[in-house]
């Protein structure tokens, strides 16, 4: 099998250990075993115990039914039975691809987007169109562009909400309707739903897995839960397309980790006080990007309503992989190039992580800024 080099992470491989500000990173900043507890109400004497008991074997083939049941909480229709526990979003995601897309399929992808859901179809040997998201109309999809693609044999539409780079957040109406679009021709809806919860206001927004009988909800405990280490997510969806996704994942996961289920437990039951947190960072270091946007005048954006990310056009005649490896190499900063989620004229900053580190690589990229064509 062949596939298009993943840029966004060769990029990241690259660059991220060895940058001394990393804008780039998109989830809000992580959380140590001790914040995770102190949060949890979780005494160190408990969880040292609980470990010190556990059999180091396989876990819950499909997840334990307590976590799935926690899981399912995240939803409004969801049960455990609709639940399927995988290695993060990246493994859920890679799982529904493989499960349903087959050569010479039909496949929608929006862009720019996770690159997984247009390059692993691709690699199936499926015929992909990808829609183009645009600023003018809030990095939203177009809906009549979307009728226009969709063909009587489409089998999957995949999309990404809240939209990683742009931070854009589709409303349930919007969702509805794309829903609407996938029915009329009975096509799967996969919706990466890594960024849900992580909104500008105090609302959890609507899950696909909820709004129709084929949709599919992918989610981890990496960016909302600020537990990337954990490498633990999951797959929402109708109990036929988990028991079609069993038969793949036996091949390539067996169960998750034992004590990264523990974790997780454990994090899900203090899944508002999280929240709580990371909703107030990133409300914080959003104002602390949107003022330099407003102050920079070769960046301007569309202002993100949730997620952890900002798509930010910059005014130079570099390209955008020049500008970013410069911006490193010279200034320290680590931007994603747009480039590398097959965008030009745009970098990707991950404004959720530490609030010094931003902004002294926000006020490091305007000296650079005044330095380059």
């Amino acid at each position: 099998m062949k596939i298009e080099a993943f840029g966004v992470e060769q990029w990241m491989n690259e660059w991220e250990t060895k940058c001394a500000y990393n804008v780039a990173e998109t989830c809000v900043e992580s959380i140590t075993v001790k914040e995770l507890l102190e949060l949890a109400g979780v005494s160190e004497q408990k969880m040292t115990a609980d470990l010190l008991d556990k059999k180091l074997t396989y876990g819950w083939i499909e997840g334990s039914t307590k976590v799935r049941e926690l899981i399912a909480g995240l939803y409004q229709k969801q049960t455990p039975e609709n639940i399927l526990t995988t290695h993060g979003c990246i493994g859920a995601n890679m799982l529904v691809h493989e499960t349903l897309v087959e050569p010479g399929d039909h496949v929608i992808s929006v862009i720019p987007t996770y690159q997984q859901h247009y390059s692993i179809p691709e690699s199936f040997g499926a015929h992909i169109e990808t829609l183009r998201l645009k600023p003018e109309n809030g990095f939203l999809p177009d809906l009549n562009e979307l009728r226009a693609m969709v063909k009587p044999h489409t089998k999957l539409i995949c999309i990404n909400n809240p939209n990683n780079p742009t931070g854009a957040l589709m409303d349930e109406k919007l969702l509805r309707d794309i829903c609407e679009i996938a029915r009329s021709v009975g096509a799967w809806v996969l919706c990466d739903e890594v960024y849900r919860g992580l909104t500008q206001d105090d609302v959890y927004s609507p899950s696909v897995a909820d709004l129709y009988e084929k949709g599919i909800s992918t989610g981890s405990m990496s960016k909302v839960f600020s537990l990337a280490g954990l490498r633990f997510g999951w797959i929402a969806a109708p109990r036929t397309l988990i028991e079609a996704v069993l038969h793949h994942r036996d091949y390539n996961t067996i169960s998750v980790g034992m004590l990264d289920e523990y974790f997780t437990e454990i994090a899900l039951g203090a899944k508002d006080k999280i929240l709580a947190r990371n909703r107030q960072i990133i409300r914080e270091n959003l104002q602390i990007l949107d003022e330099w946007v407003k102050s920079e005048p070769r960046a301007s954006y569309v202002k993100p309503k949730a997620g952890t990310t900002a798509f930010v056009k910059i005014d130079t005649v570099l390209s955008s992989h020049e500008f970013c490896e410069r911006l490193v190499k010279e200034k320290g900063v680590m931007f994603t190039p747009g480039s590398a989620l097959h965008t030009e004229g745009y970098v990707r900053i991950g404004y959720a992580n530490n609030k010094e580190v931003l902004k002294k690589g926000l006020a490091l990229t305007s000296e650079f800024l005044k330095e380059i064509p």
